[in-house]
């Protein structure tokens, strides 16, 4: 399965919250699609090279009548020199219906860290998105539950009845991936839910991702749990159903 049918990428509103993977994925998603806008409801690191071009504007409907070239990226502010501010929840789901292209959208952060929980401000969710992403690192099995690896790594503890600096395993990732105060915190509810285990780098990691989607598949009503490598040419290592 290609990867924008493994995420039921190819129309509306697709957000990815987590960590491990969610920048890679927005933008091997939009190099995937014939047209994508990416934007953010939280910072964004500059991403001009993922994109034909950036558009800082306070009028992104406006701004997607007018594009010719894709994907494109439409930000409000450029806050600082390594990363834009991201529109408020309302603004980005107007643009669903102003395109017809997928918007594709970042809609928390996590510090380059490997797995992580939100917060009572997370994730920034448009109340009609239709598909959301969360993300995990399979690399993170095995690491010890620190900030090293772990973003918001108490709330992880709390989450998984791990102590820090305990060895985190599958099962935490997958606990994770599949709570209502994890990845699947304030969801809509008509919105799919297509959880991601990426850097699947090799066959040991395969299994390690594998077990985790079965996990997942057992304790959370999702379909399907989809293994990636996002910096390969094929990035869908595996659809676990």
């Amino acid at each position: 399965m290609d990867l924008v049918t493994a995420l039921s990428a190819d129309s509306g509103l697709l957000c990815v919250v987590g960590a491990g993977g969610k920048k890679s994925t927005l933008y091997t998603l939009a190099s995937h699609l014939d047209r994508a806008v990416v934007t953010a409801t939280v910072r964004i690191p500059i991403f001009d090279d993922h994109v034909r071009e950036v558009v800082v504007t306070d009028s992104p409907g406006e701004t997607l009548h007018r594009v010719e070239e894709w994907p494109v990226g439409v930000v409000p502010e450029q806050e600082r020199p390594d990363r834009y501010r991201g529109y408020d929840t309302e603004t980005v789901a107007s643009l669903r219906d102003r395109t017809d292209a997928p918007v594709l959208v970042k809609a928390d952060g996590a510090r380059t860290r490997l797995l992580k929980a939100p917060n009572d401000r997370e994730p920034q969710l448009p109340s009609n998105a239709d598909v959301v992403v969360p993300i995990a690192s399979a690399r993170v099995v095995g690491k010890p539950l620190t900030e090293e690896f772990v973003h918001r790594p108490e709330r992880v503890a709390s989450l998984t009845g791990r102590e820090a600096g305990e060895e985190l395993r599958a099962s935490d990732v997958a606990t994770v991936l599949a709570s209502a105060r994890g990845g699947m915190k304030d969801v809509p509810e008509e919105a799919t839910v297509v959880p991601v285990v990426n850097m699947v780098d090799d066959g040991e990691l395969e299994a390690v991702g594998r077990d985790i989607a079965e996990r997942v598949l057992a304790s959370a009503n999702v379909s399907r749990v989809v293994l990636t490598r996002m910096m390969a040419d094929e990035p869908v290592v595996a659809v676990v159903e």
